[in-house]
């Protein structure tokens, strides 16, 4: 069973964009268009960067290195998270087989 899509319009710099999805995915892309106009919008209001293309490129840029900086943030925590839980489980094997060696 196919999934259905949503039909949207979204006004990325006062410039109006039809776009489809799949309907669960409705309010995501809506997030999506928003982040891009104000990142766009920012961009474009700081008056260094001229032209709609040129705007739109520095945007993705600036996405894609936030993007790129909380992924390795999250492989930094779960290195760390990985590293704690192996000192956890080797302190509770240490604790229960001192214990298994009491029973004996």
């Amino acid at each position: 069973m196919s999934e259905s899509y949503a039909h949207i319009s979204v006004r990325i710099l006062e410039k109006e964009y039809q776009v489809s999805c799949p309907a669960s995915e409705r309010t995501d892309l809506l997030d999506s268009a928003e982040m891009l106009n104000a990142k766009m919008r920012e961009i474009r209001d700081s008056g260094k960067i001229v032209g709609l293309d040129r705007i739109a490129v520095m945007a993705a840029l600036n996405i894609a290195n936030d993007l790129l900086r909380a992924q390795a943030t999250d492989r930094a925590i779960e290195g760390n998270l990985g590293n704690r839980l192996k000192l956890l489980s080797d302190r509770v094997e240490t604790a229960l087989g001192a214990n298994q060696q009491l029973e004996l």
